[in-house]
């Protein structure tokens, strides 16, 4: 499995920071130079224990459709999602908050496995990780944005 780790301060109080990481509308503008469009989601506009979401994007030319789980929501500290269904072997993004003397420290430590085995292996260490390390990063800094303004 591939594995990366990201941390990012952000001057807010976790409470705030967790409250913001739950709000597919700021997942989907972050998202928004790859199209990516939310095709069901959680009612009521925030991720609770057990919301489901599907979303629909375009990666490298190819589009996909990807269902996932939000599941351990421990308020104000931690919450993961899992993909259920889409394009990875595996998916599973854990999302931590810690208390840190400018604000919160975020940390989102993502594992991944693309499919195909053998040449998924190879893909994740040749580029996908790096790829989704970019992606994370670019909605961390987005959300970082919508609370420090």
């Amino acid at each position: 499995m591939a594995e990366f780790v990201l941390e990012r301060v952000i001057r807010a109080a976790p409470a705030e920071a967790f409250a913001a990481s739950l709000d597919p509308a700021l997942h989907v503008e972050s998202m928004a130079r790859y199209g990516e469009t939310m095709t069901s989601g959680p009612a009521g506009g925030t991720f609770t224990e057990g919301s489901t979401v599907t979303w629909r994007a375009r990666h490298f030319g190819v589009p996909f459709h990807l269902s996932s789980i939000v599941f351990d929501i421990d308020p104000p500290h931690r919450f993961c999602d899992e993909q259920t269904k889409g394009p990875f072997g595996a998916f599973h993004h854990e999302h931590l908050f810690l208390e840190h003397p400018d604000g919160t420290l975020m940390r989102d430590t993502v594992t991944f496995r693309s499919p195909f085995g053998p040449i998924g292996r190879l893909v994740d260490r040749l580029f996908m990780r790096e790829y989704m390390r970019r992606l994370i990063s670019e909605r961390n800094e987005l959300l970082a944005a919508s609370l420090e303004r």
